[in-house]
């Protein structure tokens, strides 16, 4: 029966290559397109909170800048330890008013096609399939608030976008985003034709979710029905919906997760700005603080495509690699779900402008670095309370402390944010006996303890 399975699996994967080889920019529905569903070719999808998010910027990846590209490096995305892969847009660019170089990979200018810069969507059916072999979920990039000036929808649908009070096309509102045209969403053709070309990727390349940008400006109920309508398509299977957004409505809409935007920010101005490291666990606080439920995951990262080129990598902004990594603990192990932006986990130390074609040189790779990011992540795959426990800040102004507990495990999380030594006095419902969570080890807590330079100290009971 098995072997039966496969066979029809094969013919319809071949229909599926085929039926898909023209793309229909113009699509006026939102019945799901004749493809095969393969809603149960992947058994393996992490819950929302076991997710380790790994971003990867397309054209810098690898040195051809392709899919295949990234297909090629799937062994050391997965040794990172790694179960989701975010794929920047993978959709042709708008030349139209285009931002800066290549143009903004954010300027879509067809909703259901492949750069070709990237390759084909077979490339990508397959960078899916042997994504899946290795047990991680691939979700795409979708921009649903604007297109590209040169998107078939202006000419074809122009009642699709915004207009000003002269009847022409605006850019988003309140932005200077002069390369995209803003959308209508009092449109339901237009959010029929947004859905179906959502549905579109799941059907024909199996993804399994979607990042969905700037969600904090497209409504509410346009997500609350994306969302549903997404969900049914894989049945019995998960599929993970990140909103980089910060509303709570956004949960209700049916999101797995919004952005850490203001604890990035906090995080930042730690070493920018001095401020104490207790104000990390306030920022914690706020952003859990508003009709939040347990279930709800917020993604912390300490770099990210934008973070990365206007602002600077994590050696830049975390006071080099030592304090970069202990940025990092704090932000994968505090009630989070952690992000990595293709590079860091290396010290690659230049910034990726993703405007350009400008490849990651992989050969500058510090091992010590990646050993650790990798230590880092295999200990929260495998810690049920930094995943799913309750969170206690301890905190001074050089040490992010906290604990995470969940049933019989309990966790302590010590990171010396400063380029000095400190000395953490210690509370005592923290006293005791523990374990060092890399090592084994026996520590034993009392009333101190010093830490070196950018150390931090991860211990379990």
């Amino acid at each position: 029966m098995k072997s039966n399975i496969n066979i029809v699996y094969a013919l319809l994967l071949t229909l599926a290559f085929v039926s898909c080889s023209s793309s229909d920019n113009d699509s006026d529905s939102n019945t799901p397109p004749p493809y095969p569903q393969y809603g149960a070719s992947f058994d393996k999808m992490p819950n929302k909170e076991d997710a380790i998010i790994y971003q990867v910027n397309i054209r810098s990846f690898s040195q051809a800048g392709t899919l295949k590209g990234v297909q090629d490096r799937l062994t050391q995305i997965q040794e990172l330890g790694v179960n989701v892969i975010y794929l920047m847009p993978v959709f042709p660019v708008g030349k139209e008013k285009v931002a800066a170089g290549l143009g903004s990979p954010y300027a879509v200018k067809d909703y259901k096609a492949i750069n070709p810069d990237f390759g084909t969507l077979q490339d990508l059916q397959v960078l899916v399939e042997e994504a899946h072999k290795k047990n991680m979920a691939v979700i795409l990039d979708w921009v649903a608030n604007h297109t590209a000036w040169d998107n078939a929808w202006i000419t074809q649908h122009p009642d699709w976008y915004q207009k000003d009070a002269d009847g022409k096309i605006i850019i988003p509102p309140g932005t200077n985003y002069n390369d995209v045209a803003q959308l209508d969403f009092t449109n339901r053709e237009m959010k029929n034709a947004m859905i179906d070309a959502m549905e579109y990727w799941v059907y024909t390349a199996n993804i399994d979710g979607f990042r969905c940008d700037y969600a904090d400006f497209v409504p509410q109920d346009f997500w609350t029905e994306a969302v549903s309508k997404l969900r049914k398509i894989k049945k019995n299977q998960k599929i993970l919906m990140l909103a980089e957004g910060t509303n709570v409505n956004l949960f209700r809409s049916g999101f797995d997760y919004t952005f850490g935007f203001n604890f990035f920010s906090t995080l930042e101005k730690v070493f920018k700005e001095n401020l104490s490291a207790s104000t990390i666990q306030n920022a914690n606080a706020a952003e859990y603080s508003t009709n939040y439920n347990e279930e709800n995951k917020i993604v912390r990262y300490t770099s990210n495509h934008d973070v990365n080129l206007s602002e600077g990598t994590p050696i830049e902004l975390f006071g080099g690699k030592k304090g970069s990594v202990a940025s990092f603990v704090v932000a994968a192990y505090m009630k989070s779900v952690p992000m990595i932006y293709n590079g860091q986990e290396i010290g690659y130390a230049q910034r990726i402008n993703y405007f350009e074609k400008t490849p990651i040189d992989w050969s500058t790779a510090d091992p010590e670095m990646l050993a650790q990011y990798k230590k880092i992540i295999a200990f929260r795959n495998s810690s049920t309370a930094i995943k799913k426990g309750t969170y206690t800040g301890y905190s001074n102004d050089a040490v992010s402390a906290f604990t995470m507990v969940k049933d019989a495990e309990k966790v302590l999380v010590l990171s010396n944010l400063t380029n000095n030594d400190v000395k953490y006095l210690v509370s005592n419902s923290l006293k005791g006996t523990w374990k060092d969570a890399f090592t084994g080890n026996t520590v034993t807590v009392g009333s101190e303890i010093t830490l070196l330079p950018f150390q931090y100290l991860v211990l379990k009971n």
